[in-house]
Parts: C-alpha cells; sequence; structure tokens
C-alpha cells in the first residue's frame, strides 16, 4: 500500500507516517515525492513523501533472529573485511546471487560488505563489473531488484539487500550530487526548470534531499514504475 505525507523536513513527514499508520519507521519504505523551499527565513519548505507498506498481518511471525542475529544486526565492515554468511536468509540471498550471475555467464565471487538493522550490502567481484553494471546501473538494479524478490519470502521482508560492484554505488552517488548542484545552479540563473534522466527510488532520494535547503529551489518525480524522473525547478521568492 501507498500513502503520501507530508512535513517541513523529511523527518517531519516520516514521523506523521508513523503516527499515521501505526508503524515503526523501519516498517516501510519512504521515496520523496517532492520538495520546496523558498519564502521568508524558509517559512514555505515543505518536503512530500510517498510511504510504502504492507498491512500487518494477523499471525505471528517466526522469531527475527532467523534472519538478523542480534550479535550482528548493527555491524558495519569496510572494505577489505568480508562477512560470512550467518544465517538461512544471509545464505539464501549469497546461493541465489552466486546461482544467477552463474546462469548469466558472469560468475561472481559473493560476499556480506556490512549488515545494518533492515539492511545488508553484498559485493559482487568480477571479470565482468562492466556489464553486470550495465548503462547508468540499470542491470545491477535488476539484480538488485531480483534479490530482493527473494529475500521477501523470508520472514524478515523488510530487510533490504543492496547489490554493489566495483564501488558503483558510492561513485554514481558523487556523480549524482554534482549533478543536483548544476543542475539548481542553472534552473536558479534561468528561473526555469529540467526534468532529469530516469532514475530508480535511492537516485530520486539523492536529488531531492541535496537540493532540500537550497533556496527557491523545488523538486518532483515525475511518471510511472520504478524509474521515474525528477524535475528541478525555480519557485521564486514569497
Amino acid at each position: 500500500m501507498v500513502q503520501e505525507f507530508e512535513g517541513r523536513t523529511e523527518q517531519d513527514a516520516i514521523d506523521a507516517a508513523v503516527k499515521a499508520l501505526g508503524l515503526e519507521s523501519h516498517e516501510f519504505e519512504v521515496e520523496i515525492v517532492s520538495t520546496r523551499s523558498g519564502g521568508l527565513f524558509g517559512r514555505n519548505k515543505a518536503v512530500r513523501i510517498a510511504v510504502h507498506y504492507s498491512e500487518k498481518e494477523e499471525a505471528p511471525r517466526e522469531k527475527r533472529n532467523a534472519a538478523t542475529p542480534a550479535s550482528s544486526a548493527g555491524s558495519v565492515h569496510g572494505k577489505g573485511e568480508p562477512l560470512r554468511p550467518e544465517t538461512d536468509f544471509e545464505h539464501a540471498v549469497v546461493d541465489f546471487v552466486t546461482t544467477v550471475t552463474e546462469k548469466m555467464g558472469f560468475p561472481s565471487k559473493i560476499s556480506i560488505t556490512f549488515r545494518e538493522s533492515n539492511k545488508i550490502g553484498i559485493r559482487l567481484d568480477s571479470e565482468h563489473t562492466n556489464i553486470l553494471i550495465g548503462r547508468k546501473g540499470k542491470n545491477l538494479d535488476a539484480l538488485q531488484l531480483l534479490t530482493n524478490v527473494l529475500s521477501g519470502r523470508f520472514v524478515d521482508s523488510e530487510i533490504k539487500v543492496i547489490l554493489d560492484t566495483e564501488g558503483y554505488r558510492g561513485r554514481r552517488e558523487e556523480q549524482l550530487i554534482q549533478l543536483a548542484h548544476k543542475v539548481g545552479d542553472q534552473v536558479k540563473r534561468n528561473r526555469g526548470s529540467k526534468l532529469l534522466e530516469p532514475m530508480n527510488p535511492f537516485e530520486r532520494r539523492l536529488i531531492h534531499t541535496t537540493l532540500n535547503d537550497i533556496e527557491d529551489i523545488g523538486t518532483e518525480s515525475e511518471g510511472e514504475g520504478l524509474y521515474k524522473q525528477v524535475r528541478i525547478f525555480y519557485r521564486g521568492s514569497k
């Protein structure tokens, strides 16, 4: 299910969702729909979010540590420190990605790079990283989507799997932050708007949050499906 909420900041909007839905923030996915900034002292600042969530089941769920052990739920390891799978969930994810890449013809060594309360990082080491990443990361995104469909079949379906290879995610993030500032400056000078290329939810969120505090600049997502576009536009002082 999807509902939209608005607040002066993203956290205010999330707090409103928590109160209205009776859920904890880790029990739903947040997508920024639009942001606006402007007016005297930023009085018109607002963030609108779309909250994606599943209705709670009546039947009790299995123990949470079946997928995320308490001893490692918040552990984060840097590069060069891969973690061993510790649960049936983690073994299934590693085996799945290993099998899929082999059947694609691009065998990869799969390792766990970090664990958080509702997130796990998976690194693919392969001789075919360019193909695994694809244009603008679309192949990697598709493989990540398939992996998360698998993870949704386990008791802790809210755990999100993040796939990365050769540090692509970090490089892409830096590129998008630079792009957001560049386009933001352009539309502010021209007092116009510009529609960016289609992006996945994480990338759109990055654009929205990067420009959220820039005076007189607003952003909004346009389109349908997984890959939507972000429009950056000039709002003007009120």
